[in-house]
């Protein structure tokens, strides 16, 4: 058995926004996160708030969205060339450059992530959608700003370089855990008891029958000794599938402003579901990015 690592965390910010990311989880919760393990896994990886909040020694990345794993495999790989490409798409940004760009497929890596980041940052609402032929088409919003002062896309490589970074079905990264290991799992919500804008959209990605081989899979990799911490909607759907495969339930109420429209914008409830049984105070928090 391999010796446990310790953690590097100084809270590095995520570099891209996430509709439905984790940064309050970060913020507010920090405690339910181990302190030690051997391998992080997260297989829905998103913008990534948990991984640079936990700044692992060894870690095993996924996603099934090609364009996002592509954007950390070339910011790992060259987080020079990136950063001088979104200076080049900061200095040209305007409406018809945004839609060029967003029409455009780079052929390199480094190209791809600044695409990608470009368009992540001066999008409306920092919102991720795709057409049915796979084409990101959300219009242009109303930010301008590219490059950041709080930026490090030096480290931000540097974490990256610890990691395996994979474009594939979570099923496959969940069967990598073994004992010691921990698992961060943040699935599209596909059930929720409140109206949610991307219900038709994520169930398009995510559909009821992968909730339940997620939770089959976490179920045997928790059984293998990993430690398991998922969140998904608080919805009693949810709640008897992993109430079922014994795990532990905590709920917290938060705020959300995801939705476009204000008067959407209120209190929910979310489920924390864990392998082990930890406390959790229910607080509220704004912060919606991961």
């Amino acid at each position: 058995m391999g010796r446990r690592c310790k953690l590097l965390r100084f809270d590095m910010k995520p570099f891209l926004k996430w509709p439905g990311g984790k940064r309050w989880l970060v913020s507010k919760y920090s405690h339910l996160f181990p302190e030690k393990f051997e391998t992080y896994i997260e297989p829905f990886l998103g913008s990534g708030s948990v991984f640079f909040y936990l700044l692992p020694q060894k870690a095993i990345l996924g996603d099934a969205n090609a364009e996002l794993m592509a954007t950390y495999s070339g910011l790992r790989d060259d987080p020079f060339a990136v950063e001088d490409a979104l200076l080049a798409h900061e200095m040209n940004h305007c409406g018809s450059y945004y839609y060029s760009v967003r029409d455009s497929r780079p052929r390199t890596s480094q190209m791809k992530a600044a695409r990608f980041i470009y368009l992540n940052r001066t999008c409306f609402n920092g919102i991720y959608r795709v057409n049915r032929d796979g084409e990101f088409n959300v219009p242009k919003g109303t930010k301008s700003a590219v490059l950041f002062d709080d930026d490090d896309f030096d480290k931000a490589s540097e974490a990256l370089s610890r990691a395996q970074i994979h474009v594939s079905d979570f099923e496959a990264l969940v069967d990598k855990a073994g004992p010691n290991d921990f698992i961060f799992a943040d699935p599209p919500y596909t059930v929720r008891h409140n109206s949610n804008a991307f219900i038709k959209y994520n169930e398009n990605l995510f559909s009821w029958t992968d909730q339940v081989r997620l939770a089959d899979a976490l179920a045997r990799a928790r059984d293998r000794g990993s430690e398991v911490m998922v969140t998904n909607a608080n919805h009693h759907a949810v709640r008897s599938l992993y109430k079922d495969r014994s795990f532990f339930l905590r709920s917290i109420s938060r705020f959300s402003s995801i939705s476009a429209d204000p008067r959407r914008r209120n209190q929910f409830e979310e489920l924390i579901v864990l392998s082990e049984p930890k406390s959790v105070e229910t607080r509220s928090t704004n912060d919606n990015h991961k």
